[in-house]
This record gives C-alpha cells, structure tokens and sequence, in this order.
C-alpha cells in the first residue's frame, strides 16, 4: 500500500473514530475524500506559540581594555559598551489554566524580555520559570485567557514509522506546519545536549522551529523540536526532539523548583561491548557494566560493587551509559530509585536514593598566581556544553581579580594549555608547573580564542 493510501486509510479512521473530537469529513472531490492534516490542525495549532527574545550583550573587548588607564588613554567609556541582540523562537501550551510553556533553554537564555505571540496574533510578556541548560527545557508563564494547551502523549508508546507534524516558527516567517515521520529513536551521542535520548523526524525543523511542537496524528504533544543535522547549513531532513515524556518530567521540576535538582549514585560506568560481554562470558546484548563505586556514596551504602552489570533504571531498560544517565537525570535528590543489576549471573533489584551532586573545585590560583581569584572544575562535573566533551569550567570567578583583569569570564572552558589536550584541572596544573608561561585555548559560548598567561 502506497505512502498517500495509508495517509488516507489513517485520516479516514480519525474523521469517523473520532468525529466528536475533530472537524467533520474533508470535503469531497469527485466522490472521493482528499485527505488532509488540516482538521488536526485547527486542534493543534492555537496551542503552538511563537517567541521573541531582546538582550542586552556585552561586547567582548581585548582584556588590555578593562585597564582603566587605557580606557582613558583610547577615550573609552568607563562602562563596557552593550549591544540589543534578537531571536526568535517557538514554544508549546501545556497548561491554559496557568499559561504554562515548554521552550528551549537555548531560545529564552540570557533573555531581557520575552513576548509571547499566539496563533491569533495576541502578544504577551512572559517570565521564565525556570531553565535547565543540561536538557535545553525551559518554562516561562504568560498572563492571558482563552488559551489552548495540548494534551501530551505516551513518547515512550512511539515507533518508528510514526507519521508525526512539526509546528513552529522557522525563520521568522510565522508558524509553519511540515509533516514526516519518526524515523529513530533513542539518539544521543550527538554532543548537543548534556542529557540526550532524542526522537529522529525527517519532518522540516528549521531555525527558529526550536521549542515547537512535535505532534502525532491525533494532535498530541510526543516532542519538542530543538535541533537539527545540517552539514552544509540547511535542512537535510534529520531533525531531533525531545520525547514528551523527558520534557513533561523537566517540566514539573522546573515549576516546582525552578532548576532541576540532579542528584548522583557515585558510580562510573562504560558500555557493555561485545569484548566486555565476552570478557564476563555474558549473553546479555545491553546494560552497562559498573567500573568504579566512590566512596560513601549511594552506591556504596547500597553495595555496589565494581563489575556490576546494570540492566534497567525503576523498570525503563538500560541500553548504553547515555540512557542510564538520561534516566538518572530525570530522578531529582532524594528520590528513591531501583535498579536491576546483573552479579555473577544472577539478576537482582538494589534499591537507593539519589545523593547530592558534589562538585569539586580548585582554585585557580594552585594553577597559576595569575589566574588567583577563579574556581575551576573539572567539566565532566559540569557536563559537556557546546560540543565540547573534556576541559576544566570556570564555575565562579572574582570581578578585578587577576583571572579577570587576563581575560577569564565565568562560564569559559580550558581545553588546551600549550597544546596539549586538558582533560582535568591535575593536567592542567602539570603544565603549569613545567612551563614558566601558559598559552590557553579557550572555549566561550560558540567560539574559542588563545589567552597567553605569564
């Protein structure tokens, strides 16, 4: 049976199965009825928001520049010149009683002011209620009545070969509807987001369809669209979401708490490979096998041990070490979990609760005396950011100290220290002592420069 003829038969059987719910039979065309998405639609889309963002952008200045003296010598102004910066965006009502929205992180981030235009073209203020970086799920709220939420679906009911509908707002051009189908599930790996475990669609998601709706033939919520593969800058039809499941449970934190509370088992794991199964003479074909239990921990009080095999997480099955993770960091601190675990042959269920995520920091000053007034942290504590997997955070940094005044900012990634790969602050402080000078690659944002610090 062709593509059109199944998209007929399913049309078909949502018109008749479900006439109280949706708009009546398409119109007719020679006795034949054409098929359409078009009743979904007047359903779905007053749900679907279009975002616009303003922000006030410091212009990054060479750092002999926050000297005062040369500020006065090149006639500066003695504050940092600012620049308004704009985007655009999309996000999806999940609760008209409240005026509740499900965004990405990476369209409301840094955000001066947010405006919210509805299908009907009504524009509204909203606040952010809260944003997770590590999952790029965000939530802000609009005062406004009348509103239409979209009732969610089961993601984890999905198959490949769903027929699914994008709605957002690429471009700018106002919301747009395109239409594919689910053509994977459980991606990650990516390196677009800390937490990945994305729907694949070959539906058109473009800039600015980011925070949209991802929606079945039934008009519900299975995903918020957040990015796509484009080797060559344009569509390829390789699209990713974020399964309805993963943002609803971020959702509800993000509510509650305003951030997400990601807790730790204190374990390290690595994938069980077809030489590690062999190695355990094992016939399981997924889990991933414990490699290291820290100490007082909540692996450790629960008896973890080293070459442990973990097979599920409160009953979702463990593929790889990138679903254990996305499972885990859906779990908040304090939350009980049960794992099935696999010990000299013989399945059994440990039970724990999640501890508090400790992280730990040097000061940068042990590295260098001219990078005092800095704390850094090793950034597989801090999850990978911008596609960069390894390298030392600065996770809090003192204004006018010596960091500062050599260019360093909060949030700035160290990958190399001359020229060597830094996967953590020891190998950075190892190149520090061995050398009376240190050039410095350095990660901000979306772009890298060198820092020479002497």
């Amino acid at each position: 049976m062709s593509i059109l003829k199944q998209l007929l038969s399913i049309s078909l059987l949502l018109t008749l199965g479900h006439s109280a719910s949706y708009a009546a039979m398409p119109a007719f065309v020679e006795g034949q009825p054409l098929p359409s998405l078009a009743p979904i639609l007047e359903k779905t889309t007053p749900a679907v928001v279009n975002i616009a963002t303003k922000s006030m952008a410091q212009q990054h200045e060479n750092p002999l520049l926050q000297d005062p003296f040369f500020r006065r010598f090149f006639q500066l102004p003695n504050s940092p010149r600012k620049r308004s910066t704009q985007s655009l965006g999309s996000g999806v009502i999940v609760d008209a009683s409240k005026g509740l929205i499900i965004t990405n992180h990476h369209v409301i981030d840094k955000a001066d002011r947010i405006t919210v235009t509805l299908r009907n073209g009504r524009s509204v203020n909203a606040k952010v209620v809260g944003s997770d970086p590590d999952s790029d799920v965000a939530v802000i709220q609009i005062k406004a009545g009348n509103l239409t939420q979209l009732p969610i679906a089961n993601s984890d009911q999905l198959r490949v070969g769903d027929f699914v509908i994008a709605i957002g707002n690429p471009f700018g051009l106002g919301q747009t509807v395109t239409s594919g189908i689910v053509s994977a599930l459980g991606r990650s790996g990516l390196g677009i987001e800390g937490y990945e475990d994305f729907i694949q669609t070959d539906a058109s998601i473009n800039p600015g369809n980011s925070g949209g709706a991802l929606v079945n033939l039934r008009g519900e919520l299975i995903g918020i669209n957040t990015a796509i593969l484009a080797p060559n800058g344009g569509n390829v039809g390789i699209g990713f979401a974020i399964p309805s499941n993963m943002a609803i449970n971020l959702k509800q934190q993000l509510v509650k708490f305003g951030k997400v509370n990601r807790g730790q088992l204190g374990i390290v794991v690595q994938d069980l490979t077809h030489e590690l199964s062999q190695a355990f003479n094992l016939s399981i074909k997924h889990g991933v096998i414990i490699s290291q239990v820290d100490t007082n921990s909540p692996a450790e009080r629960a008896h973890l041990r080293p070459g442990d095999i973990v097979l599920s997480v409160n009953g979702k099955l463990t593929k790889n070490s990138s679903s254990l993770r996305n499972s885990l960091g859906l779990l908040t601190i304090g939350d009980k979990a049960t794992l099935e675990i696999l010990r000299n042959g013989k399945q059994q269920h440990v039970s724990l609760k999640i501890g508090e995520r400790k992280i730990v920091f040097v000061d940068g000053a042990r590295v260098h005396p001219q990078l005092a007034g800095m704390k850094l942290s090793n950034l597989s504590d801090n999850h990978q950011q911008h596609n960069v997997k390894q390298g030392v955070k600065v996770i809090d940094i003192i204004s006018n100290s010596p960091a500062w005044l050599n260019g360093f900012r909060k949030g700035d990634i160290i990958t190399r220290a001359n020229r060597a790969p830094v996967h953590n602050s020891a190998e950075l402080i190892n190149s520090a002592k061995s050398h009376p000078s240190l050039l410095l690659n350095i990660q901000r944002d979306n772009s890298a420069f060198f820092l020479i610090i002497r």
